[in-house]
């Protein structure tokens, strides 16, 4: 299987900014011909990859630049495509921002860096960290010794994400599982679609080279090994996604996520559970009808936690739209503060700390126009947005059971673990 022919990043009109022809087998040419086929159509009527005149392009966009890997030949288009994803993260992590102009001020890295990432079409070394041992850049110069610097020994072995002879003074390890829950609830409390986004996140601050090994309450790690869930509390995770890092082989045998981790903070893992989940936070919203002669419109905002009442959740944010037109808004509540935001054509509802098994009723009363135009009906379309963030919690049940670190110095570290659940698009139409 063949890798790239060569690379392009070209600007928003399609004219190359920077090129690196690995095997000198396609013209320099070949890049108006994608210039033609996808900066000059529609973006969303291109596919990501296809052939023209016996070239096939690879190719995705960031911001105000385009990236390409072409190649003749029967090459795998999906190492292309995830080259270019990694090239994007690291050339951030250099420059902060990727865009035309950062690129056009660092023309000497740039060259290192697609160099060193990719040999012959091949990829090589994808980890920022690791790149930055040898090609560091100051005020946009690359500096160098009189010598010439050998590779660090990482990226000769089969850990390319880790150098050796780390050392920190006090080992530890932190590990947040996050998960956003995505939900559209319908005007009659239908719950509509729901979805629930995790991933596990990682501060690792260890020496040596650890080992870590790390299980999680998987229904199919259970049925791997055997044994039942305890008190039948089981996840079963979907389109996971994890670091290069994680022995996949493993993974596939037992359901194991054993990894050497890369210094410092990374994410391990992502995964998706597509389930019904009942609203977090209720929200009903009354609104009095304006009729003729009435001059203001009136609202009944209903806040419910259907969460275990031992938790909390914190800077919680309730945006009711309301219509452009209104004017001298007066609110009354029973906890929170309300803010009207004319500018977004919302009231905000912020309740600094919700607990769970709480209801609490906020109202609001606007002034109206004389003549109620069809933006107030348009209003009561737009629905009602949550923002929210609970601590020590996961909508799915997710549980970390064991998190075990073996080096063969026998240092002991310690592992600290953390749950939190926000808010993803999460969205409740008004009745």
């Amino acid at each position: 299987m063949s890798g790239a022919s060569a690379l392009f990043i070209l600007d928003s009109k399609g004219k190359v900014i920077i090129s690196r022809n690995y095997r000198g087998d396609v013209p320099v040419s070949c890049s108006e011909k994608f210039c033609q086929y996808v900066v000059e159509q529609e973006e969303h009527l291109v596919k990501p990859v296809f052939a023209e005149d016996g070239i096939i392009f690879c190719w995705i966009r960031h911001r105000d630049v385009y990236l390409v890997g072409v190649t003749v030949h029967n090459s795998n288009a999906m190492m292309i495509l995830s080259f270019l994803i990694r090239l994007v993260d690291v050339l951030k992590s250099y420059f902060k921002t990727l865009e035309e102009e950062s690129i056009r001020d660092n023309f000497v890295i740039m060259y290192e860096l697609l160099d060193e990432m990719m040999d012959d079409g091949y990829p090589q070394i994808t980890e920022g960290k690791v790149l930055r041992e040898y090609i560091k850049n100051e005020a946009n110069m690359l500096l160098r010794d009189s010598t010439p610097a050998a590779p660090p020994a990482c990226v000769t072995n089969a850990v390319s994400w880790r150098a050796e002879g780390i050392r920190h003074k006090k080992n530890e390890i932190f590990l947040d599982v996050v998960e956003r829950l995505n939900l559209l609830v319908s005007s009659t409390g239908t719950v509509l679609r729901s979805e629930i986004l995790g991933s596990l996140k990682m501060k690792s601050y260890l020496s040596g080279m650890p080992e870590l090994k790390l299980g999680l309450n998987d229904k199919l790690q259970f049925e791997a090994t055997g044994r039942g869930a305890s008190k039948g509390k089981s996840v079963e995770l979907e389109d996971i996604r994890f670091h290069q890092c994680v022995r996949l082989t493993r993974f596939e045998v037992d359901r194991t996520i054993s990894f050497i981790p890369p210094d410092g903070e990374f994410e391990l893992m992502s995964y998706r559970l597509n389930t019904q989940v009942r609203p977090l936070i209720w929200v009903e919203c009354s609104i009095s009808e304006p009729g003729r002669g009435r001059s203001r419109v009136d609202y009944m905002i209903k806040a419910k936690s259907n969460f275990k009442s031992r938790s909390v959740a914190n800077d919680v944010e309730i945006h009711v739209p309301v219509p452009s037109d209104v004017d001298t808004p007066t609110f009354k509540t029973s906890i929170g503060n309300v803010k009207y935001l004319p500018d977004k054509n919302v009231m905000v509802w912020y309740i600094k700390q919700f607990q769970g098994q709480k209801e609490f009723v906020m109202t609001a009363s606007f002034g109206l126009p004389t003549i109620c135009d069809e933006d107030y009906k348009s209003a009561l379309k737009r629905p009602i947005n949550v923002v929210f963030e609970i601590p020590y919690f996961t909508v799915s049940s997710i549980t970390v059971r064991y998190l075990k670190i073996i080096e063969k110095s026998g240092y002991q570290a310690l592992p600290w673990v953390r749950y939190i659940t926000r808010n993803g698009d999460y969205q409740l139409r008004i009745s």
